[in-house]
């Protein structure tokens, strides 16, 4: 393995790479080889923070669906048996079924392996890491790569084993008793979602599970339901709640199919989102909503914490119909979470950390990003509104939502991307103080967030850096129409003044 860079496969606190060819420029550097490798530092890791020698370790493997996982997940297994630790292999699986393995008392795993690359290309996969203290960190992660880079692991006097083990029923059982124990029904506990017909969109990744395993148990019609077997060529639409496509394709089965509720996941079900019975989505701010006037009825006052694109119309629903706290903090799903935690620890009440992109995760969970376990409190509400005479959207029907809302990306041409885009950013801020309809954001923990208060624009704009790529996104919403286009016009503007930006994205304009 000389010469090959590591450093490459790591993307933020996952690691992630391209595992097959398929796509002209992406040369394939997630091999078996590799994972076998990762699996075994992953051992060395471990051994070092619990004390432990690997052939005390006992470790879960699990995998999405896509059409390398079989492979990868074939050499980690055995990369890690060769190191003397015990394996669970439980094939198809969720990323958030992997923690629970780790917590779980039958079980009780050291470490997990989630063999995903979430909504990204068939090509691509990754290797997603857990302890009982949850997924790892980005340090943990360049520790991780760096054992490997070393590749010096002693083979075990005695070869672990390596046993099947199908623990996505245990997962589901678990949610299972979440719902009867949360509705409670006095006449069908065991059936609680009976009368109800709810379907679901796996997007033919590893969600499927999701309505044998738990909305047939507890009495739902699940008839309409769709791509639901696992295929990694993806053929239906891209397992993503933020694609439009998949959005419009659960939209379509709801109404078609006169469903009281829809529900979509990503390719490893650690995000998901939903649809009323109207075929309108519950997703981005609209769930954010929904779920906090949950969490802040069963904990009054409680700090919701969210990633910086969230609309002001949320931040008002939260704070004044809610009363809770709105603390919006900085992209990427471990920022939020960690910061959630962060609040806990010094004495600030935070019981959810929820992304616009569907990653929540709840206090009540470990906070776990867990898109099952989400979808899942919003069925609990759903069989009470049932029994009431309610709907669902009634919950959010103050939400002030936008008229119009964008994103543009805008590449950055330079090597050095991370330096120009801050000073991109700077310079916004000194040029706002130049315009007297435009107001810096206070409080604001990423980028720079602008409130644009002309009455033809009526709405805020968002400019940040990307977590791992070379763009600088730019996030707009306005509540008048047309205010979108004249917001961006006059930022567009702005950024014509540095050679380095591609600024083609505005050419929708």
């Amino acid at each position: 393995m000389q010469n090959f860079d590591w450093k490459k496969l790591q993307n933020g606190s996952d690691i992630r790479g391209v595992a097959l060819e398929g796509i002209p420029g992406e040369s394939v550097n997630l091999t078996p080889e590799i994972a076998k490798i990762l699996g075994q530092a992953f051992i060395s890791w471990l051994e070092k923070k619990l004390g432990k020698s690997a052939s005390k370790l006992i470790i879960s493997l699990g995998r999405d669906s896509r059409l390398s996982g079989p492979d990868l997940l074939a050499a980690a297994s055995e990369g890690i048996s060769l190191l003397g630790s015990t394996v669970y292999n439980f094939e198809i699986a969720s990323t958030p079924a992997m923690f629970m393995s780790t917590i779980n008392p039958d079980l009780s795993c050291d470490g997990a392996i989630m063999l995903t690359a979430s909504h990204l290309p068939f090509n691509r996969n990754g290797l997603k890491f857990f302890t009982k203290n949850g997924g790892l960190n980005k340090g943990d992660i360049t520790e991780i790569l760096n054992l490997a880079e070393n590749n010096n692991f002693p083979v075990g006097t005695e070869k672990g084993n390596i046993k099947d083990y199908d623990f996505i029923s245990v997962y589901s059982e678990g949610l299972v008793k979440k719902v009867r124990e949360g509705v409670n029904h006095t006449e069908n506990f065991e059936q609680p979602l009976k009368g109800l017909k709810i379907i679901v969109d796996a997007g033919n990744g590893a969600g499927g599970f999701y309505a044998e395993k738990v909305l047939k148990p507890l009495g739902a019609d699940t008839e309409g339901s769709q791509f639901l077997d696992p295929d990694g060529t993806f053929p239906n639409h891209i397992p993503n709640p933020e694609n439009e496509e998949a959005m419009e394709s659960i939209c379509r089965a709801v109404i078609d199919n006169k469903a009281d509720f829809g529900i979509i996941f990503d390719t490893d079900v650690d995000r998901g989102a939903a649809v009323d019975n109207f075929g309108k989505e519950l997703n981005r701010n609209r769930l954010i909503a929904l779920i906090s006037a949950m969490i802040l009825k069963e904990h009054p006052g409680s700090t919701i914490v969210t990633d910086s694109i969230t609309s002001d119309g949320l931040s008002e629903f939260i704070t004044q119909e809610l009363n809770g706290v709105h603390h919006r903090f900085r992209r990427g799903y471990k920022n939020v979470i960690n910061e959630a935690i962060r609040l806990n620890n010094e004495g600030q009440e935070s019981w959810l950390a929820i992304e616009t992109s569907g990653h929540g995760a709840m206090k009540e969970n470990y906070f776990l990003d867990d898109g099952a376990y989400l979808v899942t409190k919003l069925l609990i509400k759903l069989a009470n509104c049932q029994q009431e005479g309610k709907n669902l959207a009634e919950f959010i029907a103050k939400l002030r939502e936008p008229e119009e809302s964008q994103e543009f990306r805008v590449k950055i041409n330079t090597e050095s991307f991370q330096d120009y885009g801050n000073q991109v950013i700077e310079k916004l801020k000194e040029f706002v103080i130049t315009q007297d309809d435009w107001q810096l954001v206070p409080n604001n923990y990423e980028g720079v967030r602008i409130s644009c208060c002309s009455g033809d624009e009526n709405g805020w704009l968002l400019l940040r850096l990307s977590l791992h790529d070379p763009v600088i996104p730019l996030n707009v919403e306005s509540n008048v129409s047309g205010g979108v286009k004249k917001i961006a016009n006059r930022v567009l503007e702005f950024l014509k003044d540095f050679d380095a930006l591609d600024l083609t994205a505005f050419h929708v304009l």
